[in-house]
C-alpha cells in the first residue's frame, strides 16, 4: 500500500538528550501540501509485574507534564544498544526493587502515533520477587493491587496513565 503522505522536506527543531522535534513538509495524495510536527523519541517498556499471590505492582510517579503523582506500571527507556527485555529486566529491578525468571513479551504499542515514534514494548513479569529495597528516586513508592482493585480504580479515574490502563486491561482479558 502506498502512504497517502510524502516527505518533502524535515526541518529539525530541537535536539535534545531523550527527543527530538521535527517539522515534516508533506505531499498528499491530493497533491496539497501540509506541515506534520514530530516528536521522536525513543522506545520504552512497560512491565506487567505480577507476585506470586497474583497481586500486581504499580509504581507511584510524579509527572510535571501533568503536574501530579501518577499510579502506573512500571517502565521506562531502553538504553542505547539494549534489547527490550533486558531494559524491561532492569526497569523492573529500578524501580520495584524485583526481579523475576518468568518476563515474557506480550505485544507492542505506538503511545500516540499521531506526533511521536515511539513505541512501547509490554513485558508480563510472573512470580516477581523483592531482592531489593533500592528503588529509582523517581518513584516515591510501590504498591500492591489486585486485578480487581486496578479495574475499579481505572473505572474510577484513579488509573489514567494510557500504558498502564493498556497493561491492566491486556491482564484482564488474558488472564490464565
Amino acid at each position: 500500500m502506498e502512504p497517502k503522505e510524502k516527505i518533502i522536506k524535515t526541518e529539525s527543531i530541537y535536539e535534545g538528550r531523550i527527543l527530538a522535534l521535527k517539522t515534516h513538509t508533506v505531499e498528499m495524495q491530493d497533491k496539497k501540501y501540509s506541515k506534520r510536527e514530530i516528536v521522536e523519541h525513543p522506545s520504552a517498556v512497560v512491565i506487567i509485574p505480577v507476585l506470586p499471590d497474583g497481586q500486581i505492582l504499580f509504581v507511584n510517579n510524579f509527572r510535571i507534564a501533568v503536574e501530579k503523582e501518577l499510579l502506573e506500571l512500571p517502565a521506562g527507556l531502553i538504553d542505547h544498544g539494549e534489547e527490550p527485555r533486558e531494559a524491561a529486566l532492569r526497569e523492573l529491578l529500578e524501580e520495584t526493587g524485583c526481579e523475576s525468571g518468568d518476563v515474557e513479551f506480550i505485544f507492542d504499542a505506538y503511545s500516540s502515533p499521531g506526533f511521536t515514534n515511539e513505541k512501547m514494548h509490554f513485558f508480563l513479569a510472573n512470580a516477581c520477587a523483592e531482592v531489593s529495597e533500592e528503588i529509582d528516586e523517581e518513584i516515591s513508592s510501590v504498591e500492591r493491587l489486585t486485578l480487581e482493585d486496578a479495574l475499579r480504580r481505572i473505572e474510577t479515574g484513579e488509573i489514567v496513565d494510557a500504558k498502564t490502563i493498556l497493561g491492566i486491561l491486556y491482564l484482564s482479558n488474558n488472564r490464565k
